[in-house]
């Protein structure tokens, strides 16, 4: 058995859409999850077209998401930060105030677009953050960071029922520890930046946390927990993602790079961080 979801911003889906897309592919009866926002039916078998009617959806700004009725509830909430949890990307609205913000951002869509080495291009966006005092992390914080739309009810809600959340991030402890007390995470892994004397000293400590890392985490931690990465629902937007999100039970990119996106079957382009828990069957008046 497959459950049809489909998401679009509040009151932006439209119920005759639904019940067409139901009709069309022999589908159950239609349960909102959310009026107008959230809607999802059970259906038999996976529909041969459902590339192309995802394609078709997305022109009038709707999610579609297919997957395996059973399991799709989870245990486990395993998140990246930068452009996911946070609408910034940390490293760029430092380099701002450092003034080299534009040429830290081209580094950055490069990197998470998969067009450059990880570690390569944050040793060098660290570099040109060389002198910089660190008290310049707390402004940053203060007047530049701001959460992704459904991040405290995401984490607040598989909480409610049991789940663990951790926030793995290729950005820096620094942000990650206000990030994950702010929205209630339990655990947080990140990059350190080297600090010498108040001072950055526009170095990384090693070792770096990239792909590969995010990766370790999801198996440490599902260990740890006596769960499996099945249990596991995932969700990044960069390429430095993609090991995390392939190997999760649900990898969802939300507002993914190209580069991922062709890559992953879950994507969300049009909804919030709330869209995870619409696809684990969630429904509006269950948030926590």
């Amino acid at each position: 058995m497959f459950v049809v979801t489909l998401i679009a911003k509040a009151g932006a889906l439209q119920p005759a859409l639904v019940e067409s897309l139901r009709n069309a592919w022999g589908g159950q009866s239609a349960q909102w999850l959310a009026p107008d926002e959230a809607a999802e039916f059970a259906m038999e078998r996976a529909p041969d077209n459902g590339p192309q009617v995802w394609t078709d959806l997305q022109e009038q700004s709707v999610d579609l998401v297919i997957q395996p009725f059973t399991g799709r509830r989870k245990k486990m909430l395993l998140a990246d930060m930068d452009s996911t949890m946070i609408q910034q990307e940390c490293i760029d609205e430092l380099a701002d105030e450092a003034g080299v913000g534009a040429h830290v951002a081209d580094i950055t869509a490069r990197a998470m677009n998969g067009e450059l080495d990880f570690e390569s291009a944050i040793d060098e966006r660290v570099g040109l953050l060389k002198g910089l005092d660190e008290s310049i992390i707390g402004h940053v914080l203060k007047t530049r960071i701001s959460y992704m739309p459904g991040g405290r009810e995401l984490v607040r809600t598989m909480k409610a029922n049991g789940g663990f959340s951790a926030l793995v991030s290729g950005g820096f402890t620094a942000f990650t520890a206000k990030v994950a007390n702010e929205l209630g995470f339990d655990e947080n892994r990140a990059n350190t930046l080297e600090i010498a004397e108040g001072i950055l000293t526009g170095k990384v400590v090693r070792p770096i946390l990239g792909q590969q890392a995010k990766l370790d985490a999801l198996g440490e931690i599902t260990t740890r927990l006596g769960i499996t990465a099945d249990d596991v629902i995932a969700v990044g937007d960069g390429m430095n993602d993609l090991l995390m999100l392939s190997n999760a039970g649900t990898g969802v990119a939300l507002h993914g790079k190209p580069a991922l996106q062709e890559k992953c079957d879950v994507r969300i382009n049009h909804g919030d961080l709330t869209a995870l828990l619409y696809l684990q069957g969630y429904a509006k008046t269950e948030f926590a």
